[in-house]
């Protein structure tokens, strides 16, 4: 059976090393868990949102100079891509593993999205756990939980910057993390999927 949690070795991969030996370590050690992730999950999805879902790991194609800071594995219902629509996340960066439903930049409709989750934001505090974070800057590893008010600038902001963002969950500190077991580093991932899901289905 593939590994599916991480360890102290997958997170120091982070910690040094030029482009072309991090990516060697993303893709020896990170990516197979990623993939094994992918196809744990992707049925998961599938069935709780009733429609196809696809996962998409991380390829960093695009960088040339800086190595990647994180990684991850991305779940949508669009076989080509993620980005352009609301997905979900599994990733890790050196410090911790992050869990994320998330609207990033790339899609075109953030500001439906936004509207719709401003008609909803006191229900959206209320449902999610206390302890779960909000960040808007898919680029950065700092997440925090945010008050109704904050929640709502946040959301305003997804709509009216064209950078803005929007992504929800939990972080995994390094040591939590090498701790776990695959049964409840699955467990967990199920938990906090399933109280991310209705921020999917908020209506436009």
């Amino acid at each position: 059976m593939k590994q599916l949690s991480f360890d102290a070795l997958d997170f120091a991969v982070f910690a040094g090393g030029d482009l072309e030996e991090r990516m060697t370590n993303i893709q020896t050690r990170i990516r197979p868990k990623l993939e094994a992730l992918g196809e744990r999950f992707a049925p998961f999805f599938a069935e709780e949102l009733h429609e196809p879902f696809f996962y998409h790991v991380a390829k960093h194609a695009r960088r040339t100079v800086n190595p990647p800071k994180d990684t991850w594995v991305a779940f949508a219902p669009n076989k080509r891509g993620y980005k352009m629509l609301p997905h979900f996340q599994i990733g890790l960066w050196e410090t911790h593993v992050f869990l994320y439903f998330g609207l990033i930049y790339e899609c075109p409709d953030k500001q439906a999205y936004a509207a719709g989750f401003l008609k909803h934001v006191e229900d959206i505090v209320t449902a999610l756990p206390s302890h779960f974070v909000w960040s808007g800057d898919h680029m950065k590893p700092e997440a925090a939980p945010r008050s109704q008010e904050e929640l709502r600038e946040m959301i305003q902001r997804l709509g009216n910057v064209k950078k803005g963002e929007l992504l929800a969950g939990i972080h995994i500190q390094r040591n939590e993390m090498v701790s776990m077991s695959d049964e409840q580093f699955v467990q967990t991932i199920e938990d906090v999927f399933t109280a991310l899901l209705p921020l999917y289905s908020i209506p436009r």
